[in-house]
């Protein structure tokens, strides 16, 4: 049963994170370039190599298509050749490292995130605003404490995470109105998916400064975190402290994360 239930949660993961990149559906699948946009989508953090069948399947694109723009996929580099099936190459990561806004936010936060793990011993975060998601730039937790589902670049909803109520809180309001408008998804019986409830929690947040979540993506884990602005107060990402349900310390956690703003704020690029 708890086998069961951990892969319907990985399953739920992979449907939130395959709802914009058009998984089955062959959404975008009318050129060659929105063709090969689904193959190097299909792909998640997990997946070590996926079939010919499997990248059709998920894309719905025939096989016959796949299969020539694998071709020149891999002679790019932007794939890779894992026995009988496909994987992303080397390309794919060395452009991905180049993107120089995540790249200069992640490196200058990283020192800090580093200190936070030290002085709380739990998992610490750094998401943006990715769509309509949270995506995760940067993780630091022991391996043993690594709290699932969350991942470096890996994205989670923006309704169901304390770091992405913040960005939902600090954002225009049509952000909340295409997340809901999307629908969201119950990922465990504590996930908060009624719109006048997250309404109201969005509003606290901005009244506290903060956003807290327990228990919304895993069973046993909560989370807190703020907002990072630069000096002109615009938004750039939120930093969070995850941790067991159990040890949690809402108010230290928010102490030292605050106090790791501060220190960051005069670094943070423009």
């Amino acid at each position: 049963m708890k086998r069961q239930m951990t892969n319907l949660l990985d399953s739920t993961i992979d449907l939130v994170e395959a709802r914009d990149q058009g998984h089955g559906m062959g959404c975008g699948a009318n050129s060659v370039l929105g063709k090969a946009r689904l193959i190097l989508e299909a792909f998640n953090l997990d997946d070590y190599g996926l079939s010919l069948t499997e990248l059709s399947r998920r894309t719905g694109i025939s096989k016959a298509s796949v299969y020539r723009l694998a071709q020149e996929l891999l002679d790019w580099g932007m794939l890779e050749r894992n026995g009988l099936d496909y994987r992303l190459g080397m390309r794919a990561f060395e452009l991905g490292a180049r993107v120089p806004r995540f790249r200069v936010l992640r490196d200058a936060v990283r020192p800090f995130m580093e200190s936070l793990h030290q002085s709380t011993r739990e998992t610490v975060h750094l998401g943006v605003l990715d769509g309509l998601d949270v995506l995760y730039l940067e993780k630091i937790a022991s391996t043993q404490q690594a709290a699932r589902p969350s991942r470096i670049a890996g994205r989670l909803p923006l309704y169901a995470t304390a770091t992405g109520k913040v960005i939902l809180a600090h954002s225009h309001s049509s952000l909340f109105t295409e997340v809901m408008a999307r629908g969201p998804v119950r990922i465990s019986k504590s996930t908060i998916v009624v719109p006048a409830l997250l309404h109201e929690q969005l509003r606290m947040v901005r009244a506290r400064g903060y956003a807290t979540e327990s228990e919304e993506i895993t069973a046993g884990y909560c989370s807190v975190a703020v907002p990072l602005f630069d000096e002109c107060g615009v938004l750039l990402a939120a930093l969070s402290v995850t941790a067991p349900t159990f040890r949690a310390d809402t108010p230290r956690f928010l102490t030292e994360l605050n106090g790791a703003v501060q220190r960051i704020r005069g670094l943070l690029p423009a």
